[in-house]
């Protein structure tokens, strides 16, 4: 059955018109962007000018390419008996001090474990994900992508295979209790839109959580109301997954903490010049 040349065209004509809950996107741009996301027609791309400096000022990048060098420096990494990295490996990573855990810093927990350091870990299995390290017989070794890249110095593609891994592979629920939702993990680039377009003005991570919930209402239909509203766990969990495990961990961010601890109720979010160092964005 064809379909009419009128339908047709009203079909093409919404599917390319700009969407107020989509801040101007049109449902095109948006399945590009979620599908397709470095592809040539989505909103978002590298920048093919990511230089050092800006590498740089990546804490979590920081952290991958000092776990690959000691990797490369001690030829493997024996994991603990429960698959964990060894006690050693997270010192020396941590005492580098490229992003700093509060609750250590304070005092209130020691760093015993893969687990007490959550970013750490979280790069341990990005790097696994995106084929720069793999596991062998309880042990971790580079794989010939990530020798080649060391060797070459290539920082720029080191960058851009982890941050893809980070981004479409590691799974962000994986770092906290909410439900295995893809809450901000689905159309993370949205939100670095978001912020490119709204960032130059302090906010609280619940400005963008309810934005990004009208550009995706459907997914707090799966959120069971308990203590919380469901709106308000929905602002929650993506103010920790987006904020402080992702705008923070990579620097796209700067934080206002207005009590002692990350507290996302009040502290205030924003921009640096790294989303812009990193990405070429069209909204419109």
């Amino acid at each position: 059955m064809e379909i009419p040349d009128n339908i047709e065209a009203s079909i093409l004509l919404w599917n390319n018109a700009p969407l107020d809950s989509l801040l101007g996107l049109s449902p095109t741009e948006m399945d590009h962007l979620l599908y397709n996301t470095f592809g040539d027609k989505s909103p978002v791309q590298f920048r093919d000018d990511i230089d050092d400096k800006t590498l740089d000022r990546i804490p979590l990048f920081r952290i991958l390419e000092h776990f690959l060098k000691i990797i490369q420096r001690d030829k493997h990494i024996k994991l603990t008996p429960l698959g964990a990295l060894p006690k050693k490996v997270m010192v020396e990573l941590y005492e580098k001090r490229f992003l700093l855990n509060e609750f250590i810093e304070s005092g209130l927990k020691k760093l015993w474990k893969e687990d007490d350091c959550i970013a750490i870990r979280s790069v341990r299995h990005t790097a696994e994900l995106g084929r720069l390290v793999k596991k062998v017989n309880g042990k971790l070794s580079l794989t010939k992508t990530a020798i080649k890249l060391l060797e070459t110095n290539n920082r720029s593609q080191l960058f851009k295979q982890f941050f893809q891994a980070f981004t479409g592979k590691f799974l962000w629920s994986f770092n906290d209790g909410y439900p295995e939702l893809p809450i901000g993990q689905l159309g993370w680039a949205f939100s670095v839109i978001m912020l490119d377009k709204f960032g130059e003005h302090p906010q609280k991570a619940d400005f963008y959580a309810d934005k990004y919930l009208r550009a995706f209402p459907n997914l707090i239909t799966f959120i069971q109301p308990d203590y919380f509203s469901p709106e308000r766990q929905f602002q929650m969990c993506y103010g920790l997954r987006t904020f402080d495990r992702f705008f923070l961990w990579f620097g796209f961010v700067t934080v206002e903490h207005q009590k002692h601890f990350l507290n996302l109720d009040t502290d205030i979010f924003q921009r640096t010049d790294l989303v812009k160092s990193i990405f070429k964005i069209d909204d419109q």
